[in-house]
């Protein structure tokens, strides 16, 4: 299996042309032309590790020209294309890529993030999820998968893959941060959905007392608790989560009394049972 490295670009460039260029090393990739090829090849290159867009489409152009129409030159040109903002000819350089050598990943996820630009998503999502395949480990393919993922407003899909990302890499706080939004926007997405559907009134506020709750807003925590149990009086849980609340709060009696309607619910709920003991014992050592 090829395996590719990214090349070091000048800051200007894109975050694609700067994280993943050729899927082989240039030498590896110049032994594989005709000899009288490689010199100009060579050319290319350094052209495009240098940032120099005209030189490294003439070279690569005049390597094409004289039968050396490879995969690696069309991901290449493309990239050229990319960085100009032609996407719609780089798409077709990366579709020439690809049908020259579908086990190369570069111009998969290349062309992904120009098809993106395009607005064509669907067509976006299945290119990068096949280079998601074919380089699992290659982060920026996740990367623009996730991006695709967001723009089609699949929270779902999109955590999974910045997950994936922290994994890979635990100390990059960028993917760290993506993965906190992802989230926040899948909640958000969960409550909208929530709100439309029979019965959800009662465990959207189930979900707002929670989120007022981590936020540390116990009065409003109580109040959308409330209002779950009025929507749905049998809902379980809502009676518990109103006594962790009361019991934090010091307020004992009301503790207990959300407990036991909590048991009342769900009489073999081990939580609710393990609340009271715990509440008892708080009682007996209260002043």
């Amino acid at each position: 299996m090829r395996h590719y490295t990214a090349i070091d670009m000048p800051a200007g460039r894109t975050l694609l042309a700067t994280a993943i260029v050729l899927a082989l090393g240039a030498a590896s990739s110049a032994r594989d032309l005709p000899p009288e090829l490689q010199a100009p090849f060579e050319e290319g290159v350094q052209a495009l590790r240098a940032g120099k867009l005209d030189e490294e489409e003439k070279a690569f152009r005049a390597v094409r020209a004289k039968g050396g129409a490879t995969a690696y030159i069309h991901n290449n040109l493309g990239i050229v294309l990319q960085e100009r903002g032609q996407h719609e000819k780089a798409v077709e350089e990366f579709r020439e890529a690809t049908r020259l050598d579908a086990r190369y990943p570069a111009p998969q996820i290349l062309l992904g993030s120009s098809l993106l630009a395009l607005g064509r998503v669907g067509e976006a999502r299945t290119e990068l999820e096949r280079a998601v395949k074919l380089a699992p480990k290659e982060a920026l393919a996740r990367l623009q998968l996730a991006k695709v993922e967001e723009r089609a407003g699949d929270w779902a899909d999109a955590v999974e893959q910045f997950r994936a990302l922290t994994e890979m890499k635990p100390d990059e706080p960028e993917y760290v941060y993506a993965l906190g939004n992802a989230y926040l926007r899948l909640s958000e997405w969960s409550l909208k959905q929530l709100a439309t559907v029979d019965g959800g009134e009662a465990r959207l506020q189930q979900a707002l007392g929670h989120n007022y709750r981590v936020q540390g807003r116990a009065d409003f925590a109580l109040r959308a608790f409330e209002r779950a149990a009025q929507a749905d009086p049998t809902l379980p849980e809502v009676h518990l989560a109103m006594a962790q609340v009361y019991m934090e709060q010091k307020r004992w009696a009301e503790a207990r009394q959300e407990i036991e309607r909590e048991l009342a619910i769900v009489p073999e709920s081990a939580g609710a049972r393990a609340l009271l003991e715990r509440l008892s014992a708080l009682e007996a050592g209260a002043p």
